[in-house]
Parts: C-alpha cells; sequence; structure tokens
C-alpha cells in the first residue's frame, strides 16, 4: 500500500504504520518509546485493533511523519493542506 493511501479499516491504518515504521528503521518498542506509550498499544495499532484509542494513533503517526487528511470520497482535487 504505497502513498498517498486512502484507509477505510482500522487494519489499513496499521498496516500503514507499521510499513513506515519499518522504513524508519524503528522497533515497535523505540516507536512506543517516542510515542510515550506501551509497546502494546503499538502491536494493538498495527494489527488493527478498532478501539486503539485516536489521539494515541494519532501521536504516532505524527511522529512517523503521517498525518491524516479528511476530504470527500472521490478524487484528491481540490485538496488543501
Amino acid at each position: 500500500m504505497g502513498l498517498p493511501a486512502v484507509v477505510r479499516r482500522a487494519d489499513d491504518l496499521g498496516r500503514l504504520a507499521r510499513q513506515a515504521r519499518k522504513q524508519q528503521q524503528l522497533t515497535q518498542r523505540d516507536l512506543a518509546g517516542l510515542a510515550g506509550t506501551g509497546p502494546r498499544f503499538m502491536v494493538e495499532l498495527e494489527q488493527g485493533k478498532p478501539t486503539v484509542q485516536l489521539q494515541k494513533a494519532l501521536d504516532v503517526l505524527a511522529l512517523l511523519g503521517l498525518e491524516v487528511v479528511i476530504r470527500p470520497k472521490g478524487g484528491v482535487e481540490g485538496l488543501e493542506r
């Protein structure tokens, strides 16, 4: 799954987080430490657990250099940063 990507399910988000973490050569434990959370949270996020805490997930994505953009369904035209 390349970037940009459409995330429709928790496991899509988890897969993207895992790919970004591995690209940056971080372990789950390393990233958990940087995010101020536990390794268990990282496992659950990457496995696509749908009940992970949203703010923690957003914090992890930010540390990985990723962001969530909400837009109407259908193309990326008109997408503002």
